[in-house]
């Protein structure tokens, strides 16, 4: 009679859409973010300083573009500006005696400031040569080489490991027992093993109708990149 208590009450629990500590499921873990990093301006690729599985900071270098034109224009930009801040500055004297129209001291300091637009223009361009890291992160995949012609496609490809993602297979039975800000302990499978803590950020909307299943997504810290992407591990959420 008492065991037959304890199913009821063990039931009456599950219908209260509540999660037990005690539910285990299976998940695989992705990275947080993957970024295809192409370049802004056409041109050929000169060096990829890094190799698969590198990691990588964002605001790094990885690619470079030959840039022999777009130096010279910087170089030529920059003596302009000293060419036209000598001239201004002799003419300075000049404007302060009046022996030069208004309009003439005008000029001057309208060309100072073209000559001063065209060197950030050529040095902006001559910074789309150089494709650096949008995220932190590790090479995932090198899709170009030096001596290939950029154009729209990727150069590489980042993932970012910290955080990094589960998506947990939950069946459609259990829909309403996980939400959103829900603690989730993640145990990645052998080799790695351990516990690590996350929440649930995403709780799928739309149920598989050919599984009858639906995806919940973890995520988890991962300091120091321990824990591999593309693990399979088991979840257990927790109230």
């Amino acid at each position: 009679m008492v065991r037959f208590l304890v199913v009821l009450a063990g039931w009456a629990l599950l219908g209260t859409g509540t999660a037990r500590a005690t539910d285990d499921f299976e998940g695989l873990i992705y990275p947080s973010e993957i970024v295809k990093l192409s370049s802004q301006t056409p041109g050929i690729i000169e060096e990829i300083p890094v190799e698969r599985g590198d990691v990588v900071k964002k605001g790094e270098v990885l690619a470079r573009l030959k840039s022999g034109m777009e130096r010279v224009a910087v170089e030529l930009a920059r003596a302009n500006v000293e060419f036209q801040k000598r001239k201004t500055a002799r003419n300075a004297e000049l404007a302060e005696k009046k022996l030069i129209s208004a309009s003439e001291n005008d000029e001057l300091k309208t060309d100072l400031k073209k000559a001063e637009l065209q060197l950030e223009e050529a040095q902006e361009k001559l910074k789309l040569r150089s494709i650096v890291s949008t995220i932190d992160g590790v090479v995932a995949e090198r899709l170009m080489a030096p001596g290939d012609y950029v154009g729209e496609a990727a150069i590489l490809k980042l993932a970012r490991l910290d955080p990094l993602k589960v998506e947990v297979i939950v069946p459609a039975r259990r829909y309403g027992f996980i939400r959103t800000g829900m603690r989730a302990e993640v145990r990645p499978e052998s080799p790695v093993g351990g516990v690590y803590i996350g929440k649930v950020t995403i709780v799928d909307k739309v149920i598989d109708a050919a599984s009858s299943t639906y995806i919940v997504r973890v995520d988890f810290p991962n300091h120091g990149l321990k824990v591999p992407s593309g693990l399979k591990c088991r979840v257990r959420f927790v109230k």
